[in-house]
């Protein structure tokens, strides 16, 4: 399996663009972040895709975790996240998505929101394999 993200907006060398490429590098499986500039770019082809959307569904840390590993287990080679810039993503994306995946009720700013992703990520993952990293809702993770 491999993980793209693609990014709306310019995060060349910032923070938090280190930060999300620091969690990727983390990753038990190859990973990277695609920047898209400004403008309405469709994602890319993938087996799945995922829109971060704040009109999407909010989904607990094992609850992402159990999506990745049942698309894993359906045979998904490829799983593309999309994070709009600050226009936002057209309709048309948003349609076409397999999960449209929400930080909660809040909007977030799209360099946030790769950090956010890719540490969700990293998250889901040790969830999976059994890693301490996850410590869980009952020990206040």
């Amino acid at each position: 399996m491999r993980i793209t993200i693609r990014a709306g907006g310019k995060g060349a060398g910032t923070e938090e663009q280190a930060i999300a490429e620091r969690y990727l590098a983390r990753l038990p499986v190859p990973a990277r972040l695609v920047e898209t500039g400004r403008g309405r770019q469709a994602p890319q082809q993938a087996d799945v895709t995922v829109v971060l959307d704040a009109r999407g569904e909010s989904l607990s840390s094992e609850a992402l975790a159990r999506q990745i590993s049942a698309w894993r287990a359906r045979g998904a080679r490829e799983l593309c996240f999309v994070i709009g810039d600050a226009e936002g993503h057209p309709e048309a994306t948003r349609a076409g998505a397999d999960l449209l995946l929400a930080f909660g009720p809040a909007t977030w700013p799209h360099l946030l929101a790769r950090a956010m992703l890719a540490e969700q990520l990293y998250r889901a993952f040790a969830i999976l394999s059994g890693h301490p990293y996850h410590r869980g809702e009952a020990n206040g993770g």
